[in-house]
């Protein structure tokens, strides 16, 4: 029986793009996800498997991050228009260009100081609780924690000093975007029977005090900021004897642009999912024991 071709696109899916405009110490960032679908007249590639009329998903790509850096990103919306238009007007056997966006938005991160340069994911944020009690003896385990909380810092941020070998490959970097995923799991100290305490209020400077402490370090490793972070929460939280953060290291790579002649200066990045680092640590007050679970997935 003969066959016909029915409708057909093809492009690059989920180029996550990250754009970062600097105005002195004020930084402003887009943080894109663009999936391209290019239609047209494809017959050939599909029948009789000529490529001449076929523009690379790899370019596709490639023009993502080269017009974040000449064109900048005003928003999805222009972003998206801008790339249809490309793709459609460039090349001849493109009749239709579908552009998806979406757009990951960020909100700053009050730093002492005056900096502008940290930030925290919009709406990603879960918190979490776990009580445990023993009736018995009138023990409890109160635990409380939040997950998939995402920050960024755009600057203040380096990478270097650490063991090579011949499988080395990363190089060093004394500036570089810093992000991670905060999952946090704290232990309260045990309170008096009859004590009402204020769980709302608590969570609340808990995350503050995790938000100002990534934001106000000056980072050499993401162990130090996690450090940093965990140290704050004990030192400002008398009722908090110990707290365990899982950081997984959200690389942002420059993306390399000098194949299309233009420069890339702290601009321009590609945002990695995996596989990723995955900083681990429990921080406690002198004398505490440790009790959180080590593996937070435990944690129901």
């Amino acid at each position: 029986m003969p066959t016909v071709l029915g409708q057909n696109q093809y492009g690059k899916a989920e180029t996550r793009v990250v754009r970062v405009t600097r105005e002195g110490p004020v930084h402003h960032i887009r943080d894109l996800n663009v999936s391209i679908a290019l239609s047209g007249a494809m017959d050939d590639v599909h029948i009789q498997g000529s490529n001449a009329g076929v523009l690379p998903t790899d370019t596709t790509k490639n023009t993502v991050f080269a017009f974040a850096k000449e064109h900048g990103i005003a928003s999805a919306e222009e972003f998206a228009v801008r790339l249809a238009r490309h793709f459609v007007s460039q090349q001849e056997t493109i009749h239709t260009a579908r552009i998806r966006v979406e757009e990951y938005g960020w909100d700053r991160i009050p730093a002492a100081g005056g900096g502008a340069h940290s930030f925290v994911r919009r709406g990603q944020e879960t918190r979490t609780a776990q009580v445990t009690h023993h009736g018995d003896g009138e023990q409890w385990q109160i635990l409380s924690g939040l997950k998939g909380l995402v920050v960024m810092n755009t600057t203040d941020s380096e990478f270097h000093g650490y063991v090579k070998d011949r499988y080395t490959t990363l190089p060093e970097t004394r500036d570089r975007i810093l992000a991670t995923e905060v999952n946090a799991c704290w232990r309260h100290a045990g309170r008096p029977e009859g004590e009402k305490p204020d769980w709302d209020a608590s969570y609340e400077r808990t995350r503050g005090h995790l938000l100002a402490a990534f934001a106000g370090t000056y980072s050499l490793s993401l162990q130090q900021t996690l450090y940093a972070m965990g140290s704050r929460v004990v030192d400002q939280e008398p009722g908090i004897d110990e707290i365990r953060l899982s950081l997984p290291n959200k690389h942002h790579f420059l993306a390399d642009l000098r194949p299309f002649g233009l420069d890339n200066d702290n601009e321009v990045y590609f945002a990695a999912d995996r596989p990723y680092g995955l900083i681990e640590a429990t921080v406690l007050r002198d004398g505490a024991t440790a009790a959180v679970p080590v593996d937070l997935t435990n944690l129901p």
